[in-house]
C-alpha cells in the first residue's frame, strides 16, 4: 500500500473521531471567541465550504473567527503552516503528500475531487494526442492534484511519466507559460482552465480526471499544525459543527450554492463555470459520506 493510500485512510480515522467529538461538544454559546489562521487555496473544491460557512454564520455560530491566508498551491499552504504562518489549511489531493510525510494532522476531507484536473494541450504547437506528448514539456505544480492526475493519464495512455518533461511551477506561472506558447501542454486544476479557454480558444481539453475516476480518487481536506492538533482538538471539533453545517446546505441545494459562491466569491466565472466546478467534486452528507468514500478509495 502506497503512503498516500495509507495517509488517506488515516485521515478518515482521525476525521470520524474528531466529528465524533464534535457531537458532544459545549454549546456554541458557552464558547469564548476564537481567532485561528487558515491557509487555503481559492479553488471551490478547496474554499467552497469555507466561505459558504462564514456567509451562513456557521462558523460564527461556533465562536470562530478566521485570519484567512489565500495561497495559489498547495505546497505554498504547507510550507506555511511548517513555518508557523498559519494553524490550520484547507488544500486539495496535496494533504496526502505531506500528511505521509508527517507534516501536519489531518482531521477532515472536503470531498472527492473527480475532474478538478485537466490536461490541456495547444495543436498549434503540435500536440493534438497523447503520442505527441512524448518527449514534450509538460506544466504543471508538482505533488498536487495536477500531478497526481498528471501521471496517472500518461501512465493509462502507455506513456512512462520519464518520456515526457514536467516543468514544475507554480499553478498560475504554469497556466501563463502554456498561453505564451512556452510548453505545449499543460496539467491544471479549475477555474485555471477558464485563464486557457479564454486566451486560447483553439486549446484543447485533452482529458480530464474524471477519465479515471474511482482509481483516481483524490481527497480534498483540511489539516492542522502537529502541536494545534494535540492542543486544540476542541476547537477542531467546533470547525467540523461548522463544516458540517455548510456541507449539509451544499449538498442539499447545490445549485443555490453555486449561485451564491459566484456572486459573492467569484465573480470572475461564470455561472456555467461554477457549476461545471461544482460537478467535478463528489460531495456527501454526514449520513454517507464515510462509506462513500471508502468505496471510492478500496
Amino acid at each position: 500500500m502506497s503512503a498516500g493510500a495509507i495517509s488517506r485512510r488515516r485521515l478518515l480515522h482521525r476525521g470520524a473521531a474528531l466529528a465524533a467529538m464534535s457531537a458532544l461538544g459545549a454549546p456554541a454559546l458557552a464558547q469564548a471567541r476564537s481567532r485561528i489562521r487558515l491557509g487555503y487555496l481559492h479553488v471551490v473544491a478547496v474554499d467552497g465550504h469555507i466561505w459558504t460557512g462564514l456567509d451562513r454564520g456557521s462558523f460564527d455560530r461556533e465562536g470562530i473567527d478566521f485570519d484567512l491566508h489565500e495561497f495559489s498551491t498547495g505546497p505554498e499552504v504547507f510550507e506555511a503552516m511548517g513555518k508557523g504562518r498559519v494553524d490550520v489549511v484547507s488544500a486539495g489531493g496535496v494533504i496526502s503528500n505531506y500528511l505521509a510525510l508527517g507534516q501536519g494532522r489531518g482531521f477532515l476531507i472536503n470531498d472527492i475531487e473527480v475532474a478538478t484536473a485537466q490536461l490541456w494541450v495547444r495543436p498549434t504547437l503540435g500536440v493534438k494526442t497523447f503520442a505527441d506528448l512524448r518527449g514534450r514539456r509538460i506544466a504543471t505544480t508538482t505533488k498536487t492534484t495536477a500531478h497526481i492526475f498528471l501521471d496517472r493519464a500518461l501512465r493509462a495512455n502507455n506513456i512512462n511519466p520519464s518520456e515526457v518533461e514536467i516543468v514544475n511551477r507554480r499553478m498560475p506561472a504554469a497556466v501563463q507559460a502554456f498561453i505564451a506558447g512556452d510548453v505545449p501542454a499543460v496539467a491544471l486544476w479549475v477555474p485555471f482552465n477558464i485563464a486557457v479557454r479564454q486566451a486560447l480558444p483553439e486549446a484543447i481539453k485533452l482529458v480530464d480526471a474524471s477519465a479515471f475516476y474511482p482509481q483516481s480518487a483524490v481527497l480534498g481536506g483540511w489539516a492542522a499544525r502537529s502541536d494545534y492538533y494535540a492542543e486544540n482538538k476542541e476547537m477542531l471539533s467546533r470547525i467540523i459543527r461548522a463544516w458540517t453545517d455548510a456541507n449539509d446546505h451544499m449538498v442539499r441545494n447545490p445549485a443555490a450554492a453555486a449561485e451564491t459562491l459566484q456572486r459573492s466569491h467569484y465573480q470572475q466565472s461564470g455561472r456555467d463555470d461554477l457549476a461545471e466546478a461544482f460537478k467535478a467534486q463528489k460531495l456527501y452528507s454526514r449520513a454517507n459520506g464515510a462509506a462513500s468514500i471508502r468505496t471510492a478509495l478500496s
